[in-house]
């Protein structure tokens, strides 16, 4: 298997501690990191020792002359995403941009026009979808073991204050656009991306932020047939202990990226209960609360690996074999569209007073 020549636009935490680390690791058979980019000399530096023989540039368009490069990495700023991905598309290069896709949905529609004009792949590092919890998520939705699904919740919450370029509208940032595109692709994913799904609530709030975008979103959507689906990216909550939970009429299903939890009942193990139109009572014939004790299961179990480690695995494979076979992607450009015309509708619906 020969390896294919790849360029990383930027060294920040995503282009260094996420796609090259991934790179480097001895279970990357697909590519090559040839090319890095970035503004800081000093990280150039440090990309020549990183990066064994690679080149590295300050500006990405010094890469147009480079006719030996298979992919590009885009992972520069959000708000560069959208003019730095378009540019390579017109330059004939295959690229796979950092989330989130673009600002809005007429950026995503460019983007995906630009590559077909040009008869290049666009991949969008949304890696979450093929991380080995969501594979389970998507199990639990369809085998029946819940009943009918009737509520899925998507917390991905913590307690902490940002004040880094990530808090900054200018930069296409926020908890929403930043840390949103995964659950709400969550919440796409668990309502089959239907193109019906719609935004039936949604709030953005500002509260330990230094900056002037939000740290707290709220969104709820559903889609005709489907579950209702509530999704929270919140900086204040210290105590969720799951990312998803879904509620069905048999029973409940959590988790995290790294375990999970299951308890439901078995269809003829409880027989069914005449309902009383009267309170009940006990053989002393005083008022007792009604309860009983379900007969039911548990599970629960670990997942072996993450969207940082197997979810990136998976991605970075399917674009070796979307390049070098044709095959299509798992994870489409169509399907990061739709989160950010989510995004975009929310942020529509709430808007924050610009400070920066």
């Amino acid at each position: 298997m020969k390896k294919l020549n790849v360029a990383i636009i930027g060294q920040g935490r995503s282009g260094k501690q996420i796609h090259g680390v991934n790179l480097l690791n001895e279970k990357n058979v697909y590519f090559n990191v040839a090319y890095v980019v970035d503004e800081d000399e000093y990280r150039r530096e440090k990309a020549k020792e990183d990066y064994a023989g690679c080149k590295v540039f300050a500006d990405y368009r010094e890469l147009f002359n480079c006719k030996d490069i298979d992919l590009v990495v885009n992972s520069t700023y959000s708000d560069f995403h959208y003019p730095v991905t378009l540019d390579l598309l017109q330059h004939g290069f295959n690229v796979l941009v950092e989330k989130p896709f673009a600002r809005s949905r007429y950026e995503c529609d460019t983007l995906i026009k630009a590559a077909k004009d040009n008869g290049v792949m666009l991949a969008v590092f949304q890696q979450t979808f093929l991380a080995p919890f969501y594979e389970d998520i998507a199990k639990v939705m369809k085998d029946g073991k819940l009943g009918e699904i009737l509520q899925v919740s998507i917390r991905y919450n913590g307690f902490s204050r940002r004040w880094d370029w990530q808090t900054l509208q200018k930069r296409c940032a926020g908890g929403l656009y930043n840390t949103g595109p995964h659950p709400v692709g969550i919440a796409l994913g668990v309502l089959d991306f239907d193109k019906d799904a719609t935004v039936v609530f949604s709030r953005l709030g500002r509260g330990l932020t230094a900056g002037d975008a939000d740290d707290y979103a709220k969104v709820i959507l559903t889609a005709p047939g489907k579950p209702v689906v509530d999704v929270e990216v919140s900086s204040m909550d210290a105590y969720t202990d799951y990312n998803v939970k879904i509620q069905g009429t048999r029973g409940t299903f959590k988790c995290t990226p790294l375990k999970y939890k299951c308890v439901y009942v078995v269809d003829g193990e409880n027989p069914e209960r005449e309902p009383k139109y009267y309170f009940l009572e006990n053989d002393k014939k005083e008022p007792v609360y009604c309860s009983e004790n379900l007969v039911k299961h548990e599970e629960e179990g670990t997942y072996d690996g993450t969207a940082f480690d197997v979810g990136t695995q998976e991605m970075y494979k399917d674009i070796y074999y979307a390049i070098t076979e044709n095959k299509p992607m798992r994870i489409t450009a169509e399907m990061a569209a739709q989160v950010i015309s989510v995004i975009e509708q929310v942020h529509a619906e709430n808007p924050l007073d610009i400070k920066f």
